[in-house]
């Protein structure tokens, strides 16, 4: 009886060993999620660069995930076509423009308070390069944004409206952490100011939100001078991962990282 008891032991030893060695380890301290959680996982986004990206380098990207999960949620608000506000929808935090060291082109102009500080510092940063950005338009509410589409829509017609302006309660200006640049032009991108935004707006956490050639995507025309401040953090995640695009990263963050959420264990501090 004794060696049997000593042979189950052992035999139960040997088994635990081999579960040891052979079990998955997590692949980042901070989330209970394995490489095979993670490639399955992966596998549901459609574009091929973007989940070539993300499985390279898969703790770095958790990483990111970490980080941008202390950030306020509503900065990743996705707000498409598909995706509208409720009408009532106001941030809470909105501050005049007219009371910083801006240029803008009317008084009225609010956006939130959250933004003002890396906004400001890129307003320093293009003085010192020599020029001056100036505001063309900020937080919309739902009312305004229903005129100017029926503005659009009389002037230049349905459907060409639709591809120029959003409708009222889908437009990123009632987010309040949106901002149109002057001129409201395609030109605006030959401008001096439209270059340097394209290359440095995102080290300030500013994100351009319908880029050139990707019409299908983001459902809007190319437009130069509408950027969407998401934070330093996700710029550097749009970059690193989702080819520089806003849209593929906003509707990642809708679509999927209730999964990361979930996962992520909840004695981090994040």
């Amino acid at each position: 009886m004794r060696k049997m008891t000593g042979l189950y032991i052992f035999l139960l030893l040997i088994v635990c060993c081999l579960y040891v060695c052979t079990a998955e380890k997590f692949i980042h301290p901070d989330f209970s999620i394995t490489e095979t959680m993670m490639k399955q996982k992966i596998e549901e986004l459609s574009h091929p660069l973007i989940k070539e990206k993300i499985l390279a380098q898969p703790g770095e990207f958790l990483e990111s995930m970490r980080v941008l999960f202390a950030l306020p949620g509503e900065l990743f608000l996705l707000v498409d076509k598909n995706h509208p506000l409720p009408a009532a929808y106001v941030p809470g935090d909105l501050v005049p423009l007219k009371d910083y060291p801006v240029k803008i082109t009317y008084t009225s102009m609010m956006v939130r308070q959250v933004i003002m500080n890396d906004l400001l510092a890129m307003i320093s940063a293009a003085k010192e390069e020599g020029f001056e950005l100036t505001i063309a338009s900020a937080f919309r509410s739902y009312d305004t944004q229903k005129n100017l589409f029926n503005y659009w829509a009389k002037t230049v017609g349905i459907e060409q409206a639709k591809r120029e302006s959003a409708r009222p309660g889908y437009s990123q200006h009632q987010l309040g952490t949106t901002v149109d640049f002057h001129p409201i032009d395609t030109a605006f991108k030959d401008t001096k100011a439209g270059k340097w935004l394209l290359s440095y707006a995102r080290e300030y956490g500013f994100s351009l939100s319908y880029p050139d050639g990707y019409e299908e995507v983001t459902g809007y025309i190319y437009e130069p001078w509408h950027y969407r401040y998401i934070g330093k953090e996700a710029t550097h995640v749009i970059d690193n991962y989702f080819l520089g695009v806003q849209q593929f990263f906003l509707e990642f963050c809708h679509h999927h990282t209730g999964f990361f959420r979930e996962h992520l264990k909840k004695d981090t501090g994040s």
